[in-house]
């Protein structure tokens, strides 16, 4: 439960990101410590009180609260909570802890070379480490991307950002639009059902990512997203094609020039393990999809440094 602030902790120095309902800003604790810290703020105004606080905005303080009781080492911690009334508004803040770059920034510094296996292993194994509890907790993510995964100067991983998270039961009714669109699974583009498997296959597009140094698929509409998806993968067989989509399958998604799965054309280094954990992250058929708890038990991870 949110709780009103006393007196401010903290003081903020910069501003780091603005969202559709708020801002992020890098902090740091007043007095002696000055630890460092992540400060989300959000404005709820007055005239928005009769339909309450935006859904997204209460689901993921619930969520990182939830989270927050198990101390997890790949979730990024929320550390406190406050409601200040101003006027007819609300400000609510969220301090979290602060890491000082994304994966992105991580991967715009890595060398023409690329990144060691070893490093790509260790980045792979913490993320699926805090996804596997998300997923034991029954949350889906549905944002992962290099923008939302945390990575410390020590190399600690830590997935962020909850915005559009939500804890899934059976029969519930999913919202299509979410994840960015270069890491959103073809049952999301398809508005066809989708429950874990979408946050894996997003997974698999970072996974991709972390040798390529570039994003996997990269299409600037849901139409060109699939496209670009079929063109590196394949097409997938009719059988394989969701049944509650209104999309039709036609043979003509296929795109011209491509027949078949061009993963190792673009990826031709990748060792045995490291390819088959790659296909079965970005198996069109969700029910085909690695696990995350399968995943971490893949012999990738458990195979011998090259």
């Amino acid at each position: 439960m949110l709780h009103i602030a006393e007196a401010s902790r903290y003081e903020l120095l910069a501003e780091l990101g603005k969202g559709t309902h708020g801002k992020v800003y890098k902090a740091r604790e007043v007095g002696d410590n000055q630890r460092p810290l992540a400060v989300k703020k959000f404005n709820v105004r007055g005239d928005t009180f009769e339909t309450g606080i935006p859904a997204v905005i209460l689901r993921e303080v619930a969520l990182l609260r939830k989270m927050g009781q198990f101390n997890h080492p790949n979730i990024v911690q929320l550390l406190d909570t406050s409601v200040v009334p101003v006027g007819r508004s609300l400000d609510i803040t969220l301090v979290l802890e602060y890491i000082d770059q994304d994966l992105s920034t991580y991967l715009s510094k890595v060398p023409a070379s690329g990144l060691s296996r070893h490093s790509i292993k260790d980045v792979m194994q913490q993320l699926l480490r805090g996804l596997d509890f998300l997923h034991t907790n029954l949350v889906l993510h549905r944002d992962l991307k290099p923008e939302n995964v945390l990575v410390s100067s020590r190399g600690e991983v830590k997935i962020a950002d909850f915005g559009l998270a939500r804890i899934y039961t059976f029969n519930i009714a999913l919202t299509p639009g979410v994840v960015t669109l270069w890491y959103r699974a073809p049952e999301v583009l398809l508005n066809s059902g989708y429950m874990s498997p979408v946050d894996m296959w997003s997974v698999g597009c970072i996974f991709a990512e972390l040798f390529l140094l570039r994003p996997l698929f990269q299409g600037y509409t849901e139409v060109q997203q699939l496209q670009r998806i079929f063109q590196v993968m394949g097409l997938p067989s009719e059988e394989d094609w969701p049944e509650d989509t209104a999309i039709s399958y036609f043979l003509s998604w296929q795109p011209e020039g491509s027949g078949s799965n061009l993963l190792p054309n673009l990826l031709p280094n990748l060792l045995p393990e490291e390819n088959d954990l790659l296909s079965q992250c970005l198996a069109f058929r969700p029910g085909r999809r690695i696990s995350a708890a399968e995943a971490l038990a893949h012999p990738f991870f458990h195979c011998a440094e090259d």
